[in-house]
């Protein structure tokens, strides 16, 4: 069995950016050759973070795949978190220009400060950050726990740190646009992982217009299965993340000058390498705690 704090001391981010790149050109939907079988419970409670909690509560069991025998029980909350910010740390890795060291996060909740926990692994080359929250003093403390230095904008600021940004990254659990799309100025990578139906956090007009990536097509279904800000948005025009990352594939972005737009839902394939990799690493260290069933 392992905790939350478990699985933050035996994931290393870095190898699980390259474990989930591989995942998605790789894997089908939970299950990859030579490893378990991964299924998740969880439960979404929206009124969870005024007690406290996550609003996304989970558990992860993975089964032998030859018999079937469970043979871990794990946080998935913490797995969610981590392979979420994961994902879009990925997507950031194909769509973000050469050169990009300017950051705004939009949200200091559990997705803000993961996100701002990957910049360092997945872009080390952004070196100026800005936190924007509704709430200025969670913008503060995401801030002072982070080790790197982090320029804080309030929401009053976040028009001028979208139009300074390199990269872009949402993370709210708002249920409508939380940027303007005319803040996003060229060249710029635009990242949306919030969900909350019918709308959502990424403005309608970025997801038509910028060269988009998802993680499967199955985004774009209606809510609950697909994300409400690509409603009306021809799927041909988006690429899968497993197939921008194939060998053969051509770069995602192809001009200096143009918008690149990832917008998460969630993939089973996403939790199955970020707890097996937990799982291997326990097994490895000795951590987590045995129990008989």
């Amino acid at each position: 069995m392992l905790s939350g704090t478990d699985v933050r001391a035996l994931v290393d981010r870095a190898t699980l950016l390259d474990a989930l790149a591989d995942g998605f050109s790789l894997s089908m939907p939970a299950w990859m050759p030579g490893g378990p079988i991964a299924v998740k419970q969880v439960n979404v409670y929206e009124g969870n973070p005024a007690r406290g909690l996550p609003s996304h509560i989970a558990v992860v069991t993975l089964f032998d795949a030859e018999t079937g025998v469970p043979v871990a029980l794990i946080d998935g909350t913490s797995i969610t978190a981590l392979r979420t910010a994961g994902a879009a740390m990925v997507a950031a890795r194909l769509g973000a220009r050469p050169g990009a060291h300017r950051a705004v996060i939009v949200g200091a909740g559990v997705q803000g400060a993961d996100h701002l926990a990957y910049l360092s692994v997945a872009l080390p080359g952004v070196d100026r950050v800005a936190v924007s929250s509704k709430h200025v003093d969670d913008a503060r403390r995401l801030a002072t726990t982070h080790p790197a230095a982090v320029a804080i904008d309030a929401a009053d600021g976040l028009a001028a740190a979208v139009r300074d940004a390199d990269v872009v990254l949402l993370c709210s659990h708002a249920d409508g646009p939380v940027i303007d799309p005319t803040w996003v100025q060229p060249g710029t990578h635009v990242s949306s992982v919030g969900y909350a139906p019918p709308l959502g956090e990424l403005p309608v007009e970025l997801a038509r217009s910028g060269r988009l990536l998802v993680e499967t097509l199955a985004a774009f279904e209606p809510p609950p299965v697909g994300c409400g800000e690509l409603a009306g948005v021809d799927p041909s025009r988006a690429r899968t993340l497993g197939a921008a990352l194939s060998p053969d594939a051509s770069p995602v972005r192809t001009r200096h000058d143009e918008v690149t737009v990832y917008k998460a839902m969630g993939n089973a394939m996403e939790d199955l390498v970020a707890a097996t990799l937990a799982f291997r690493q326990a097994l490895a260290v000795g951590a987590g705690r045995t129990v008989e069933l």
